[in-house]
């Protein structure tokens, strides 16, 4: 199996509370294994608050819900040994 690699990474998003605010990551490869989305070091799950899907098979997004000041930090998204922060 290829290795998937992040071929369009992860921008810097200015936001205010109470809104929402999507992250965008491509990686090469449909279908890809080993991902993950971290929110100042704490791994995300699908929840109410926190969208995360995957677009057209390579696109990763994540969506935080009604951003608060604790939501403040680096967003983390991570395929295999690659990763890439805003």
């Amino acid at each position: 199996e290829p290795e998937v690699t992040i071929v369009s990474g992860l921008k810097d998003m200015v936001v205010f509370e109470g809104d929402d605010v999507t992250f965008r990551c491509q990686v090469s490869h449909e279908n890809a294994k080993d991902v993950e989305w971290k929110l100042q070091d704490v791994a995300l799950q699908n929840n109410e608050m926190n969208e995360i899907s995957v677009e057209k098979g390579k696109v990763h997004t994540l969506t935080l819900r009604k951003v608060t000041e604790q939501d403040i930090g680096t967003v983390a998204f991570r395929v295999g040994a690659h990763t890439s922060t805003a």
